[in-house]
């Protein structure tokens, strides 16, 4: 990037960011990305894990938002259906629900509820047309004790079911990076921007950086500085040494993680939601790779943004609401793992509404010295939000809109059906984790594991993690750290019982291996992950 330029240069190396480069390189834009620390270590890996409409934005008549989510969700199935998996949610309504889905007026009595709420699924349906999962259905009291057997039934009036999407977050950020790579763009993690170099007329002409990893400093000319970077949008807007204009207020997002048995789940890819909450909200019960992902909170974010944490408050929140539903009685000595994250959402500085009231919608700004600032959104709108903002570049060079990316297949796409019969040797879990996780390119994972016995064993025992994937994450998607494995590459920090503390070091010495790691870096890398388990996946 620093000898040759760019024409684009996209800062944040989220899932913001990695669609921004995925589309102006599908445009045949030059570009350049860079994260200050991992790709997808902040929001993007710290989700509900869900590609979904959004359903609770109905009752806060955000059609527009809805509308748009569901669209996108149908596009990653069609672009990438091997990331992304339908996903059954049971909706209870029980006899004292008053504000299901957060609906703007208190019910008497829960009178009209379930019309109500029947009436929103409906609505969800036609919004999304021919890009539709499922229809939704209103299911007899047995039927959903059958599709979600942890629900209490007492006091159960209503049931209902009705389709979304789940993915990986961090591994959707990862290939939709991969694809801009595949196009053309350059990508570098853990390069931190630091300062612009303005023309006389105060325009951005070129970014200065910092490798941090080898200390470097490089400037990077650009014709467009693209600013992606979430909740830390301001501190790069700020960083011409002009006013930024952006408003932005984080919204903390908890989640907790938990063990199967902890709460008994129904059929394969079948999640429960909990319709209400003190502050007007809904919950979900999802499971997730053998666990159960119990989320989120909707908090106004810390003055620290930097280091988002669960507190005993958070937890005692989840599982409050959690308690009311289900049959089990939750606590904290049930927790594996816990995760926070911080949204990006966009107000007025004169503006005290909730965080949960607050449009989860996206915005393309104008910011100072000409960089173009994308903000807001959701992980599902993921793809619009890079279109709107190369929109605005290509403006500014005079070429009409495009939307080169709405049937673009994302990387490991193309043969992923196939790579299913190359993996024979494996059991079904490990093969089905595979294929979530890199498409087509399992085949690559594959071949790495029948180097030894030692790559085809698992990482940890009960988890369909391979020790091929510690390979394959440093040859081809740059894993700089061993948190970049455990953390996001593979999701070992929020599934494992100890949380990836035990296989540390093995992991570690694979790394080092690929990366010439010294027995000091080895002990440092740990070191700085056991830090990285008690300061960001434990409640504290």
């Amino acid at each position: 990037m620093a000898a040759e330029g760019v024409d684009v240069f996209v800062i944040g190396g989220g899932i913001t960011g990695a669609a921004v480069a995925m589309d102006a390189a599908a445009r045949g834009y030059r570009v350049g990305l860079t994260d200050r620390g991992d790709f997808a270590s902040g929001t993007s890996s710290r989700s509900t894990k869900l590609i979904h409409g959004g359903i609770r934005y109905l009752p806060q008549f955000d059609f527009a938002l809805v509308r748009e989510a569901l669209v996108e969700r149908g596009l990653l199935f069609q672009n990438a259906p091997w990331i992304v998996e339908p996903l059954a949610f049971v909706l209870p309504l029980y006899s004292w629900n008053r504000r299901p889905l957060g609906a703007p007026l208190t019910l008497p009595f829960g009178i009209g509820a379930g019309a109500m709420v029947e009436a929103g699924l409906l609505t969800y349906d036609l919004f999304a047309g021919r890009y539709n999962v499922r229809r939704h259905q209103r299911i007899p009291i047995a039927e959903a004790i059958r599709l979600a057997p942890g629900l209490n039934p007492a006091d159960l009036t209503h049931a209902f079911v009705y389709y979304d999407g789940q993915t990986d977050d961090s591994r959707l950020t990862l290939t939709v990076l991969l694809t801009a790579v595949s196009r053309g763009a350059l990508a570098a993690n853990y390069v931190e921007a630091t300062g612009f170099q303005l023309s006389a007329t105060g325009d951005i002409q070129a970014v200065r950086v910092l490798d941090t990893i080898k200390g470097r400093e490089l400037v990077v000319r650009a014709r467009h500085v693209v600013n992606a970077a979430g909740v830390f949008a301001q501190r790069v807007e700020e960083l011409t040494g002009m006013p930024s204009n952006l408003r932005i207020r984080p919204a903390k997002g908890v989640h907790l993680v938990v063990a199967r048995e902890s709460v008994p789940m129904g059929p394969p890819h079948t999640a429960i939601v909990l319709p209400e909450t003190d502050d007007g909200r809904l919950l979900f019960v999802i499971p997730w790779e053998g666990r159960v992902l119990i989320g989120t909170t909707d908090t106004a974010g810390s003055a620290d943004i930097d280091g988002p944490a669960t507190t005993e408050g958070d937890v005692e929140y989840l599982l409050r609401h959690c308690n009311r539903y289900l049959r089990t009685e939750l606590t904290a000595s049930d927790v594996i793992s816990s995760f926070a994250g911080y949204r990006p959402l966009i107000t007025h500085s004169s503006s005290k509404a909730a965080t949960a009231r607050l449009s989860r919608g996206h915005a393309v700004i104008d910011g100072p010295g000409g960089m173009v600032s994308v903000v807001g959104g959701k992980l599902t709108t993921w793809r619009k939000m890079g279109e709107d903002a190369v929109n605005r570049i290509a403006e500014r060079d005079g070429l009409p809109p495009s939307s080169a990316t709405r049937q673009l297949q994302l990387a490991g796409t193309d043969g992923w059906r196939e790579a299913q019969t190359e993996l024979s040797e494996f059991s079904s879990d490990v093969r089905s984790h595979l294929i979530r996780a890199y498409g087509a390119a399992a085949t690559q994972v594959a071949l790495i594991s029948r180097f030894s016995a030692k790559l085809g064993g698992r990482i940890v025992p009960g988890l369909p993690y391979l020790k091929a994937e510690v390979i394959h994450a440093c040859r081809a998607e740059m894993a700089l750290t061993l948190a970049d494995v455990l953390c996001r590459r593979t999701r070992i920090v929020i599934e494992d019982l100890d949380q990836g503390s035990k296989v540390a070091h093995d992991v570690a010495d694979l790394m080092a291996a690929e990366l010439g790691w010294k027995k000091a870096e080895v002990d440092r890398q740990v070191d700085s992950y056991l830090q990285t388990i008690g300061e960001e996946y434990r409640p504290r």
